[in-house]
């Protein structure tokens, strides 16, 4: 006696059946996996992304590195300097050899390649503080806006239209140049870093609130929302538990592409004078040492260039990446 066979049809995408005869389970999917498949065939925005981490590892391990290979920002190195050239390396492309990959700079003979590696974490702790500080604002005032409405969201979007009036560039040279002989009990080093994460990022924050003020206004609407109130759910419940896990993409996309500008603007503010001062290494500092050489030796400032271009791009390429693969709407 024959058994009769299994004519049901696979439907088109199902996995093949098992060798047993037994069709095999499908397989659901996480949305945070189908992000994860979607970026991962970006091929940019993985090469984005492991720069970025790379990045991050030299800024974090900077002073182990430095120890590790005997690397000093502040040594000179007055023996690879022509005299007779106005203190210019000696050599080709800038004093490049294998004690110094990048060569050394003018006038006192400092290894670039230390340089670059001590001002990675300046440029990057600057970036990720003002990026964290402007992101909280920016995201409790942007979803209170958009949840309560009415006078709630009229007087927060005005105080964003006259954030956004500012002059910012002229209100941080201001306030960075009156603050550099000490405030609060900081100086040095320590000062130069809280004023500039605080100016760059309690300025910023209304780019941030616009965004989740604008996705509040849709995701108060939805039946996630109407099912808290119904349960008895107030304001404060609704907003962090309900509205705010609905808004991490945005969020975090927004994050990815708000760091290399501000890393932009730490360099514009050192490259004018009024950032992180000397001695301490700065890639917008390097730019502004090497306006007096660029015409006699064009690698001092190519390569501090090359630094900041890099980071910047691979922020952006990581932040393209994120924002398609976050869109439910992206194939």
């Amino acid at each position: 006696m024959t058994t009769p066979t299994d004519t049901t049809e696979a439907a088109p995408g199902d996995p093949a059946p098992a060798a047993t005869g037994a069709p095999a389970a499908i397989e659901g999917r996480s949305l945070g996996r189908i992000a994860w498949l979607r970026f991962r065939r970006d091929k940019a925005a993985m090469a984005g992304g492991v720069v970025v981490i790379l990045l991050v590892l030299l800024a974090v391990l900077a002073k182990p590195i430095e120890s590790l290979f005997g690397l000093s920002p502040d040594a000179l190195h007055q023996d690879l300097l022509d005299a007779d050239l106005g203190g210019l390396p000696t050599g080709s492309f800038g004093g490049m050899s294998l004690s110094h990959p990048l060569g050394v700079d003018p006038l006192q003979g400092r290894d670039l390649l230390s340089r670059i590696i001590e001002g990675s974490w300046v440029s990057l702790l600057v970036a990720f503080g003002a990026t964290v500080l402007s992101n909280t604002l920016g995201t409790v005032l942007g979803v209170m806006a958009g949840y309560y409405g009415g006078w709630v969201d009229t007087v927060i979007s005005r105080i964003m239209d006259t954030f956004l009036a500012f002059p910012l560039l002229l209100f941080a040279i201001s306030i960075s140049a009156s603050l550099q002989g000490g405030a609060f009990g900081l100086h040095g080093l320590p000062l130069h870093l809280c004023v500039l994460i605080f100016v760059i990022g309690f300025f910023n924050w209304p780019y941030m609130g616009r965004i989740v003020r604008g996705q509040t206004l849709s995701l108060r609407e939805r039946e996630f929302v109407f099912a808290a109130r119904s349960l008895g759910a107030r304001g404060p419940f609704i907003l962090f538990k309900e509205l705010l896990p609905n808004l991490v993409g945005p969020i975090l996309v927004y994050s990815t592409l708000l760091i290399p500008t501000n890393i932009l603007f730490e360099a514009a503010l050192s490259f004018l004078g009024v950032g992180i001062q000397p001695p301490q290494s700065s890639w917008g500092g390097m730019l502004n040492d090497a306006i007096k050489y660029y015409q006699v030796d064009p690698e001092y400032m190519v390569v501090p260039g090359l630094a900041i271009f890099i980071t910047v791009l691979a922020f952006n390429l990581l932040g393209d990446g994120l924002r398609d693969a976050l869109d439910p709407r992206s194939n």
